[in-house]
């Protein structure tokens, strides 16, 4: 297993993961892959197949009409099938990432990722299609006649030139898009990060002298690009392993490479840097030198975009050039430049309109796109992701957060109006404004806030301790804690049962993740003496806090985060939820002035994340808890991204039926009334009218809440069980919690049995809530 390099905690003097250099271990990464249904992708129905009927008219005999109709007017197939939302990912595995050629085969995983991340941050169908062969011309054959099932298709992981004849005998015979992502995708990213760094250094494009070191596949498409975006030709030098492509080079050349000659006396690379305003690699590390920066323009931009280690690390170019901006294609680096920032939404924007072609107008319209968002004041559940700053347009921040949420409803639309305007749209959009706003609603705000979390977490290390240390799964979250680079696992538990489990998974303990036995640790008698002195007069004697601190780990575990030993702490493996805060309670009281209560998020792909609240402690709460809830719900809700409608829910709905138990909730509304919280809230209504608009427009056009409720404040214990544990069993909707609000410390009590990807998200849940 790779080794994290570790660092030291000045707080504690204590080795926590290099956030700069964490990664996922092979093992993890494995794991993944092999967890529950092999692979990251499934097919799931957009409509109803149960009855008889359903089945006759989703195929015979009903599903011959789509198919006349369709054979009369071609284009009513984006009506009546998948086709306007359905991406073909193709790749023949000759460049798999920074790996070679490994083959189709071997490069299936990376491009179901790919599919995985068109639908994750663009609401963009796709399908994984690998094509074993080398032969450019086999190849083209095998793509052109997918045309009719696909809107786009989006060319993956393969090697230079053949990639360019294959792109562009493609985009000649089909009439959808074709775009190579690993040329155009890097390129538009990176054009954007450029613009903004001339920007920033007071420079006209025109007159900017840029130096691109690489001739491949990406390198070759940045310098078209910045060609569009204003860069005179003569201004443009390009570099290859033989040094400077100029005119009249023959060694090494192809078309490609010659429609980027140049008049030049420069014939390397350090010669090329001379006077240079702009570096960007596409090569490999090290390629870039202190010396040669020294030989650029004053205020010089580096985009080292060599993967997985630039050319120049930003600490080397900037400890000879502070006056620099600099970029990677690292996300463990700020200004990284990544291609998830495009692609979803060029495709997104291109199959809204029908577009026949991804065309150079499109591009510098996306890149303009990307430029203008970082440009603007970052949202709040963006930058709390940054260094314990606030992420602002400047020198460390030119390309936006690629969890932005802004992204969905302004790329698109910019690729959509310059495909309009440019005619190659088949379906222009009238409305572009409302057409930003129905983007909106592609995709859920809170979708990005657990990847929020972990940005934070990673740039604020935490130590979190795990309390059921002895557990495989437990283990396994411990390592991926420390190994994603989000501070120090401590795990309670004895060292020789925790080495046998880690010996049978074959794997290490990296740096990062500590061991700790109650019974034997030098902390037990300060701990006991201090749960006495909380406890004395609860009935409890010196010797029973010492047994407790000994021998339950759940106690021992919450001393440490109540006497400030670790920050935030996670159990519930082998307990029950209610007898695990049992032992946490003994050390860990509720805050002042707060209630203490579970809220559940329950992510569903269609009707997007909702929280309920309270899903873990008041079996029947009063109307005074029921407000207090309401309130740090919604408070809640905005930190996850959501703008709160909080509805309290009931059997009844505004009266109807008629019955005693909604008195509570009515009373819960009227202190909230009486207070005017900045948040949406209602009640007490029916689920059903919580969550759908029309009905309650339909019905009770009174109610106060303008959207579907994202806040489900539950009358009583009961409910909020019965739907939490039963919706993720019926729908594909997903939960994560309950999450512990309302105790001094961090703590969260996992529901027993809990995958392991799950238990590190309530880790980092845990280790968030102690920024």
């Amino acid at each position: 297993m790779q080794e994290i390099p570790i660092i030291m905690d000045d707080t504690r003097n204590t080795p926590v993961p290099d956030t700069r250099t964490a990664r996922v271990t092979a093992e993890e990464a494995l794991a993944m892959h092999a967890e529950g249904r092999p692979g990251k992708l499934e097919i799931r129905l957009t409509k109803p197949l149960i009855t008889a009927r359903d089945l006759s008219l989703a195929y015979s005999p009903g599903v011959a009409e789509p198919c006349l109709r369709i054979a009369e007017n071609p284009s009513l197939a984006y009506d009546y099938t998948s086709k306007g939302n359905f991406v073909a990912v193709i790749s023949n595995g000759t460049a798999v990432l920074g790996l070679g050629n490994l083959g189709a085969l071997a490069s299936k995983p990376v491009m179901e990722g790919k599919v995985a991340l068109f639908k994750r941050f663009a609401d963009v169908d796709g399908i994984d299609l690998c094509v074993d062969t080398e032969d450019a011309g086999e190849f083209i054959n095998a793509v052109k006649y997918l045309a009719p099932s696909f809107g786009g298709i989006n060319l993956e992981d393969i090697k230079a030139p053949e990639c360019f004849e294959i792109e562009q005998r493609l985009r000649e015979i089909m009439d959808i898009p074709v775009f190579h992502d690993d040329q155009h995708g890097t390129a538009i990213v990176a054009a954007a990060g450029l613009i903004n760094a001339c920007h920033l250094t007071g420079r006209v494009l025109a007159d900017t002298r840029l130096v691109i070191n690489g001739a491949g596949a990406a390198a070759i498409a940045c310098a078209e690009l910045v060609k569009a975006l204003g860069i005179r030709p003569e201004n443009l030098i390009m570099c290859d392993t033989k040094g400077v492509i100029y005119r009249g080079r023959t060694e090494g050349m192809n078309q490609w490479k010659s429609g980027h000659a140049v008049a030049t006396t420069a014939r390397s690379l350090t010669d090329a840097l001379d006077g240079a305003d702009v570096f960007l690699g596409l090569s490999v590390k090290g390629s870039l030198t202190p010396e040669m920066m020294r030989r650029m323009a004053p205020n010089p931009i580096i985009f080292a975009m060599a993967n997985p280690d630039p050319e120049i690390t930003p600490e080397e170019a900037r400890a000879v050039r502070p006056d620099a901006i600099v970029a990677t294609g690292r996300s463990d680096y700020p200004n990284q430049v990544n291609n998830v920032l495009c692609f979803p939404f060029m495709f997104r924007g291109a199959l809204d309109v029908r577009a026949r072609t991804i065309n150079e107008a499109m591009k510098v319209a996306a890149a303009h796109a990307l430029a203008q968002l970082a440009r603007e004041e970052v949202p709040e559940e963006v930058a709390r992701s940054g260094t314990g700053r606030r992420l602002a347009f400047g020198p460390e921040y030119i390309i936006p957060n690629a969890f932005d949420p802004r992204l969905i409803s302004r790329v698109p639309v910019a690729v959509a109006k310059a495909a309009m305007e440019s005619g190659v749209a088949q379906r222009p959009i009238a409305d572009l404004a409302r057409y930003a706003r129905e983007l909106n609603l592609r995709l859920d705000a809170a979708a990005n806030a657990l990847e929020t979390i972990h940005e934070a977490v990673r740039e604020n290390p935490r130590r979190v301790v795990f309390a059921e240390g002895e557990e495989e799964r437990i283990i396994r979250a411990a390592i991926g804690f420390a190994n994603a680079g989000l501070g120090t696992a401590v795990l309670v538990g004895r060292e020789e049962r925790i080495g046998a489990v880690v010996a049978a998974l074959g794997i290490g303990l990296p740096p990062g993740v500590e061991v700790i036995n109650a019974r034997l640790s030098g902390h037990t008698t300060r701990y006991a003496e201090w749960l006495y002195a909380k406890r004395q007069r609860e009935g409890f004697l010196f010797r029973d806090c010492q047994r407790l601190v000994n021998q339950d780990r759940n106690v021992f575990a919450a001393c440490m985060v109540a006497m400030g030993d670790a920050d935030a702490l996670v159990t519930g493996e082998t307990r029950s939820f209610s007898v695990a805060l049992e032992g946490v309670r003994m050390a860990i009281d509720p805050t002042p002035g707060k209630v203490l209560f579970g809220l559940t998020m329950m992510v569903a792909r269609r009707s997007g994340t909702v929280l309920v609240a309270d899903t873990a402690i008041h079996e029947r709460p009063d109307a005074a808890t029921l407000a207090q809830i309401a309130r740090d719900a919604a408070a809640a809700a905005r930190r996850f991204g959501l703008v709160p409608r909080v509805a309290f829910l009931s059997f009844s709905t505004f009266g109807d039926p008629k019955g005693s138990i909604p008195g509570s909730v009515r009373d819960a509304v009227k202190l909230l009334d009486a207070e005017k919280p900045d948040f949406e809230y209602d009640g007490e209504m029916a689920a059903d009218v919580a969550l759908n608009p029309k009905l309650r427009g339909a019905l009770y056009p009174f109610c106060r809440l303008t959207g579907p409720a994202n806040v489900l404040v539950m009358p009583g214990l009961h409910a909020a069980h019965i739907l939490t544990k039963a919706v993720p069993h019926l729908t594909s909707a997903t939960t994560i919690g309950p999450v512990l609000v309302g105790l001094e410390k961090p703590v969260q009590i996992v529901p027993m049995q809990l995958g392991v990807s799950q238990l590190l998200d309530m880790a980092s849940v845990a280790a968030y809530q102690s920024l």
